[in-house]
């Protein structure tokens, strides 16, 4: 089967809102969701265009408070596209008898192909092949090709082709008591006979938008100047095109959209722009034609090919399509961050969360300068960070646990739970561990890029601001001699209070609490780095004293980590003294990956009782560190990390782990990948599929889960093949599951594309040509210099 190929092959209204998400098309500047042309918002089908970073805040009153939130918005439907035969009302999709459908997207030519065989109500017979792009190549162009057969029938027809700007923000169930209006439709007209444009503005952000679309009736191969009227209502505009159909002669209509944005460089206005970028474009064919290519370059050096199922390898391209969908060279210098649903959904309203963590670890070792330009959204927010630790009482920067347009924290403060239908206070802002996660992507750029520059210019001041930070928040504990952290929530998120407390917050989560220890090592290693002037002109400027430096050592040192039962690390301090659930009643109830915070709280009761987690917490150290990463942060901190300890703590907390978030599965499959490969393959293909089959029951329309996504890939990048970076040497020692006989990908490591090849018995290594300096590459305890158009074969099942 082709496995650049996705395809469903009937019409289900109840599936149909996930595969919108799923057959979004975007290139990294906006996405549209795979909606129906002819359908406007109902309750099967949602046809959302969302621009990167297009953002808009909106107050709402819930239980007589008012709340402010800031949305991804929805932006007007370019899309619609409609007809009708004769004077029979406009085509419905709940009105005609389905005959045929598939929808298949085609992700090596970033191509959305529909067809559509039906009968109406008078025995009329028709089918609409639809293609649909929006250009990887010219980022502000999108179009439709529509071939329209009448089967059974001949006679007047009308094309109704528009922009509808009458919506709302309409995605999310509970997001539905809110306020989402966020759009103000401020002009729109016609361009020419048969061109017209929509020009919308957010409410409060002031971010405006022009549409303009350019509508083309086509048959015999020659454009046709038809009898057309404009049609304007409120928020809407179309032409209608008026034409008699002869039976089985096709109708071809092109629909091209130029979309600009005030968002955008240098450009006059977004309309005059629009117009102009309209009238150069010849047709769909040319866009499509240029898509390809601009694919291909892509696909030339991010595809992962993977011997195993021919599933797991379409699969496998569905996440890299996605991910180059969400951020691409398209997205660099439009200061936009990395959000955890894509821009294919309004699903937590498109925030950017912590989610980079399993995200960058790919664009690292494949598109360096858009992982620059992802960690620049985060150090242009800086001073929004600092002032946020300074809200708090603390020095240094503190960075939101959801952050939108400008850094400030968008955390809502209350929380609907479709569940109980109930709201409650939402406190995840005490997630601090999103700190980590920034400079851990700082560090794993800079390890992969060599890119001294940026650390020096912008990286270095984000670790030692977060690092600064850390040590505000670690309070000396004089009865144990060690420091601690208190009142925060860890990755885990279903714990926020201890039983009965009133007040929010854990003692001593051990992930923070390590990788605050972490952060703070790799500031004082910024020292021994670069010169003593670099680093000074930093600490000037965040507060850094010599005091704090000596603080910082100590830190390293005598960081304090629960423990119970002799080596099980403590997801924090008196999680041993929770109650155990019953495990087998919830999940006979509600199935494996559940929600068990909304369960419990419709039940009365909370997670805040039980040894239960939504997804991994302390198993993050062992996917961030190997052993001997793991073991030397332990040793240096005071604790002896034994190795038979590790399985001990992963299967503890596999068991008490509800799997609740689609990150959770990445996370096991990481952690397993070297003592039970079986359990390994099995978390890896439940992420592989957690969006494609929804796992999460219903949370895919909303969004794809993208960390998940670029997770799975990951795993395979760095996971199974072994692949770290330490010591300057990229080290190799792959340990690849049964299911899969070989894998081949590139790497891009401090400037040298290297393609590796690798399967049970041996690792093929083989560098381009190019012109960067000589690298190390490090494969069965040995190091190996290559140089540019070198090429190596390892033996793995031979001494070395």
């Amino acid at each position: 089967m082709n496995t650049w190929k996705i395809k469903f092959h009937s019409w289900s209204p109840k599936d149909h809102p996930t595969h919108e998400a799923l057959f979004a098309l975007g290139n990294g500047y906006f996405v549209t969701r795979g909606a129906l042309e002819q359908e406007r918002d109902n309750a099967h089908n949602y046809p959302g265009t969302y621009l990167a970073g297009g953002y808009n805040r909106m107050k709402s009153k819930v239980q007589d408070k008012v709340v402010e939130n800031e949305d991804l918005v929805n932006w007007p439907n370019w899309l619609y596209l409609n007809f009708r035969i004769g004077n029979n009302a406009w085509f419905d999709i709940k009105d005609v008898e389905m005959l045929d459908y598939a929808c298949e997207l085609n992700m090596r030519e970033g191509l959305l192909d529909r067809k559509m065989r039906f009968q109406d109500g008078k025995g009329n017979i028709t089918t609409i092949i639809s293609r649909r792009l929006v250009s990887m190549d010219d980022y502000h162009m999108a179009g439709i090709e529509w071939t329209l057969i009448p089967e059974n029938w001949s006679g007047k027809m009308t094309i109704r082709s528009g922009i509808d700007g009458d919506i709302i923000n309409n995605n999310v169930e509970r997001y539905s008591e809110l306020n989402q209006d966020h759009l103000e439709i401020y002009d729109l007209g016609e361009i020419d006979k048969n061109s017209i444009f929509l020009s919308a503005r957010t409410k409060q952000s002031d971010i405006r938008m022009t549409q303009a679309v350019k509508t083309s009736i086509i048959i015999h191969e020659e454009e046709r100047d038809l009898k057309q009227r404009l049609v304007i209502e409120e928020g809407f505009i179309a032409n209608d095109f008026y034409l008699h159909c002869n039976k089985l002669e096709p109708v071809r209509i092109e629909k091209l959209l130029a979309l600009y944005s005030s968002r955008d460089f240098a450009i006059s206005d977004p309309l005059t722009e629009a117009k102009t970028r309209l009238q150069r474009i010849t047709s769909f064919a040319t866009l499509a034609r240029r898509q390809k290519m601009a694919w291909k370059q892509i696909w030339d050096y991010n595809d992962m090919v993977v011997d195993a199922s021919d599933a797991d390898q379409r699969l496998i391209r569905l996440h890299i399509f996605h991910l180059y969908q969400t951020v691409s060279k398209n997205s660099m210098d439009y200061d936009i961050g990395v959000p955890a649903r894509g821009w294919h959904g309004e699903g937590y309203r498109g925030h950017i969360f912590w989610d980079e963590l399993y995200i960058q670890p790919f664009i690292d070792l494949h598109f360096p300068q858009l992982s620059r330009s992802l960690l620049l959204y985060r150090y242009r927010r800086l001073p929004e960070a600092y002032e946020l630790a300074k809200e708090y009482g603390y020095r240094g920067a503190l960075f939101p646990w959801q952050s939108g347009s400008n850094g400030r924290e968008e955390t809502q403060k209350i929380h609907l739970n479709p569940k109980s239908g109930r709201w409650l206070p939402d406190v995840s802002h005490l997630q601090y561990h999103i700190n980590v996660a920034v400079a851990y992507n700082v560090w794993h750029y800079y390890q992969a890029t060599g890119d001294n520059d940026f650390l020096h210019t912008h990286g270095a001041e984000i670790i030692m601001a977060t690092a600064l930070f850390w040590s505000d928040l670690a309070q000396f504990n004089p009865k144990s001699g060690r420091y601690e952290i208190h009142k925060v929530m860890g990755p885990d998120e279903y714990h926020t209070h201890y039983p009965d407390a009133d007040e929010p917050g854990l003692n001593n989560n051990a992930y923070t609490n390590v990788m605050a220890a972490w952060v703070i090592q790799k500031a004082l290693d910024l020292f021994d780095l670069f010169d003593e002037a670099c680093c000074n002109k930093i600490a000037d400027k965040i507060g850094l004293t010599a005091t704090d430096k000596e603080k910082w050592e100590k830190l390293t040192q005598r960081m304090f980590v629960p423990f119970h039962d002799e080596d099980i690390i403590s997801q924090f301090e008196g999680y041993e003294e929770l109650k155990e659930l019953d495990w087998r009643h919830y999940r006979e109830k509600y199935g494996e990956a559940i929600r068990l915070d909304r369960i419990l709280e419709s039940e009365g009761n909370s997670p805040n009782y039980y040894k239960a987690s939504k997804q991994a917490d302390v198993l993050m150290l062992f996917y961030l560190f190997s052993f001997e990463e793991l073991s030397a942060i332990f040793n240096r901190l005071g604790y002896d990390l034994d190795p038979g300890s590790i399985p001990k703590n992963i299967d503890y907390y596999y068991q008490r782990t509800s799997h609740g978030s689609t990150l959770s599965q990445v996370i096991h499959s990481w952690v397993y990948a070297r003592s039970r490969r079986d359990l390994s393959w099995k978390s890896f293909k439940t992420a592989l599929v957690s969006d494609f089959k929804d796992i999460q029951g219903g949370t895919t329309n909303e969004g794809i889960h993208l960390g998940a996504m670029a997770g799975t890939l990951d795993l395979l990048q760095r996971c199974y093949s072994g692949l770290e970076i330490r010591d300057d040497v990229l080290w190799l020692n792959p340990r690849l599951p049964d299911d899969i006989r070989e894998m081949t990908f590139h790497v891009r490591y401090r400037s040298h594309w290297i393609k590796l090849t690798i399967n049970s018995r041996k690792i093929k290594v083989d560098l381009d040509k190019g012109w960067a300096d000589p690298v190390k590459i490090g494969i069965k305890g040995r190091r190996y210099k290559f140089e540019t158009d070198d090429h190596k074969e390892f033996r793995l099942d031979s001494p070395s």
